[in-house]
C-alpha cells in the first residue's frame, strides 16, 4: 500500500504544473493591474471591478470544464481510453455552446455598471473594458477544456507552458496597446482589454494544435469529432460541470460582491481591494492547481475502485494545500507594506490595502482547504451537496458579516474581508468534514 508520504509526492509532481499554468493565468492579471495602474488610480479600480464582474459570469463556463477531469480520470482509471477522447469531444461541444451564451450574458450585463453606484470615473472606463474582454470568453473556455483533459491523463506541461509564454506576448500587447508604442494609439485600459482577448485567442490554438498532433495521445482519440452525440454523455457532463460552474459561481460571486461593496466607500478602498485581491489570488491559484490534481488522483482511484487510494489521495492534497497556505500567510504579512508600492504610487492606497493583506493572511489556510475540498470531492462526482454548502457559507454567512464588520461596526474595507473570512473557514472545515465521512471503509 503507496504511504501518504508517496501519495503526497505523486500529487506535488502532478500539481505542480498544474499550480504553475495556474499562476501564468493569474500573473496576466497581475501585469495588467501593474501596468493598469501607471496611468492612474481610476483605471486600476476599474479593472477591480471589471475582473469581478466578467469572472463572476465567466466562471460558470470555466465550472462546466471541471466536468471534464473527473469523468476522464475515472475513465483512465476504468482502463477505457477510447471514452476519454469522446468525453473531451461532447465537453468541447457543451462548452462552445455556453461559451458563446456567457458572452452574449457580459455584453448585457456591461450596461448595468452604472447602476452600482460606483465612482463616475471608473463607470466610464468599465463599460467598454468589459465589453472587449468579452470577446476573450470563447478561447478562455476552450484552452480550458483541452488543459482538463491533458491533465486528467498527467500530462500539465504543455498548458504549463502556453500559460507561461502567453505572459511574455501579454505583457508586449499592453506595452504597446495600453501606452501607443510602435505607431499604435494609446488605449489606456482598453488596450489592456483588447492585450488579454488577443493572447488568449493564441493560446487557444497552441494548444489545440498540440492535442490534436501528438502521437501520444492518439489512442485516446482527441480528433474534434461532433458527428455522433451522445445525449447520455452530454447529460453526465452537465450534471458534474453545472453545479460545478455554479459553485464556483458563488465563491467568485461574493467576492465580486464584496468588491462593490468596498466600491461603496471609494476609489482609494477600491484600487486597494484589487491590489490585495491580486495578491491573495496568486496563492489561491497555486491551491488550485493541487485542487485539479487531488480531483484527478482521487478520480483515477475512484475508477480503479481503489477505495484505500481514494482516501489517500484527498487527505494527502488537504495536508498539501493547507502547509503550502500557512507559508503564504506569513509571506503577506511580513510584506504587507512593500509589495503593494509595486502596484502604485498611492500612499493611501497602499495604506489600505497593507491593512486588506493582514486578512487576507489570515484566511489563506481557510481557502486552501475549501478549494482543495471542493477538487477531491469532484473527484468523486459529488458536487451538489458542496454547491448548497457553498451558497449558506458565502452568502448567508460570509456576505452579512462583511456588510455588518464593514458598514455596521465601521471597520470599513477590512470588515468587507473579515466577512470573506467567516465564509471560507466555514466551508473549508464542512467540506473536510464531508470527504472524510464519505470515504470512510
Amino acid at each position: 500500500m503507496i504511504s501518504y508520504r508517496q501519495h503526497i509526492k505523486e500529487t506535488i509532481k502532478l500539481a505542480f504544473p498544474i499550480s504553475v499554468g495556474q499562476l501564468g493565468h493569474i500573473m496576466m492579471g497581475v501585469v495588467d493591474s501593474v501596468m493598469v495602474g501607471k496611468i492612474g488610480s481610476a483605471p486600476l479600480a476599474a479593472a477591480s471591478l471589471v475582473n469581478g464582474l466578467f469572472f463572476l459570469i465567466v466562471v460558470l463556463g470555466f465550472g462546466m470544464t471541471l466536468a471534464i477531469a473527473p469523468l476522464i480520470a475515472i475513465s483512465k482509471g476504468e482502463n477505457n481510453p477510447s471514452e476519454c477522447g469522446r468525453i473531451l469531444n461532447h465537453g468541447v461541444l457543451v462548452n462552445l455552446i455556453f461559451s458563446i451564451i456567457l458572452m452574449i450574458l457580459v455584453i448585457i450585463l456591461s450596461y448595468f455598471i452604472p447602476s452600482l453606484n460606483q465612482p463616475p470615473e471608473v463607470t466610464e472606463l468599465s463599460i467598454s473594458y468589459l465589453q472587449i474582454l468579452s470577446l476573450s470568453i470563447m478561447p478562455f473556455i476552450i484552452f480550458s477544456c483541452y488543459r482538463q483533459f491533458l491533465e486528467a491523463l498527467a500530462i500539465p506541461n504543455p498548458p504549463m507552458w502556453i500559460a507561461l509564454a502567453a505572459n511574455i506576448l501579454n505583457a508586449f500587447l499592453n506595452w504597446v496597446l495600453i501606452f501607443g508604442n510602435l505607431g499604435f494609439p494609446q488605449l489606456g485600459l482598453d488596450g489592456a482589454g483588447f492585450a488579454t482577448t488577443l493572447t488568449r485567442w493564441t493560446m487557444m490554438l497552441f494548444l489545440i494544435y498540440f492535442v490534436l498532433k501528438n502521437e501520444k495521445l492518439k489512442d485516446f482519440f482527441p480528433k474534434i469529432n461532433f458527428n455522433k452525440i451522445d445525449r447520455a454523455l452530454i447529460k453526465k457532463i452537465t450534471n458534474v460541470g453545472i453545479p460545478s460552474g455554479f459553485q464556483y459561481f458563488l465563491e467568485v460571486g461574493a467576492f465580486s460582491f464584496a468588491t462593490i461593496m468596498v466600491g461603496w466607500l471609494g476609489k482609494i478602498p477600491l484600487a486597494a481591494n484589487q491590489i490585495a485581491l491580486n495578491l491573495a489570488s496568486i496563492s489561491y491559484m497555486v491551491i488550485l492547481g493541487i485542487s485539479f490534481a487531488g480531483t484527478v488522483r482521487v478520480g483515477t482511484a475512484f475508477g480503479e475502485k481503489n477505495f484505500v487510494k481514494v482516501r489517500r489521495s484527498g487527505f494527502s492534497a488537504i495536508v498539501l494545500s493547507t502547509s503550502i497556505m500557512f507559508c503564504s500567510g506569513i509571506i503577506l504579512i511580513l510584506f504587507r507594506k512593500l509589495i503593494p508600492s509595486i502596484y502604485i504610487d498611492d500612499n493611501d492606497v497602499i495604506a489600505v490595502a497593507s491593512n486588506l493583506l493582514i486578512i487576507a493572511a489570515m484566511f489563506q489556510i481557510s481557502d486552501g482547504l475549501q478549494a482543495t475540498g471542493i477538487g477531491i470531492l469532484r473527484g468523486l462526482t459529488d458536487v451538489r451537496i458542496p454547491l448548497f454548502l457553498s451558497f449558506g457559507a458565502y452568502w448567508l454567512l460570509g456576505i452579512p458579516s462583511g456588510y455588518l464588520f464593514g458598514f455596521i461596526l465601521n471597520f470599513g474595507a477590512v470588515g468587507v474581508w473579515l466577512g470573506s473570512f467567516v465564509g471560507l473557514t466555514s466551508l473549508g472545515v464542512i467540506l473536510l468534514i464531508r470527504f472524510n465521512r464519505n470515504t470512510k471503509i
